[in-house]
């Protein structure tokens, strides 16, 4: 797994659903079922999107819908199988993609 591989970014709302469950969650068990080599959810802490509102830890303490990004880490093959199952599960967000170097994978 050392060597050039992709990121891609899923940014996403913390109040995002699919199929009746958390839209964070169906995503990396997406990439689990697909062996996808490893995915995490990151809570943001202050941002906007295409709305242009600002979203916020402080203002939103207890808030559900912070921004949430979940980052997938393989080969661009293996991203390119699960990208379309992926876009269909979202009302909203943006996806990424991003070139990368892995250093240490164990």
């Amino acid at each position: 797994m050392l060597g050039t591989h992709k990121l891609l970014r899923i940014f996403i709302g913390g109040s995002d659903t699919y199929d009746g469950q958390p839209l964070f969650k169906a995503i990396v068990e997406l990439c689990l079922e697909n062996k996808i080599a490893g995915a995490t959810v990151q809570r943001c802490m202050y941002g906007y999107g295409r709305s242009a509102v600002i979203h916020s830890s402080r203002t939103i303490a207890l808030s559900e819908n912070l921004p949430l990004i979940v980052e997938v880490v393989d080969s661009e093959a293996n991203l390119n199988k699960i990208i379309p199952e992926i876009k269909e599960m979202l009302d909203g967000g943006l996806i990424t993609m991003e070139n990368i170097e892995v250093l240490e994978y164990k």
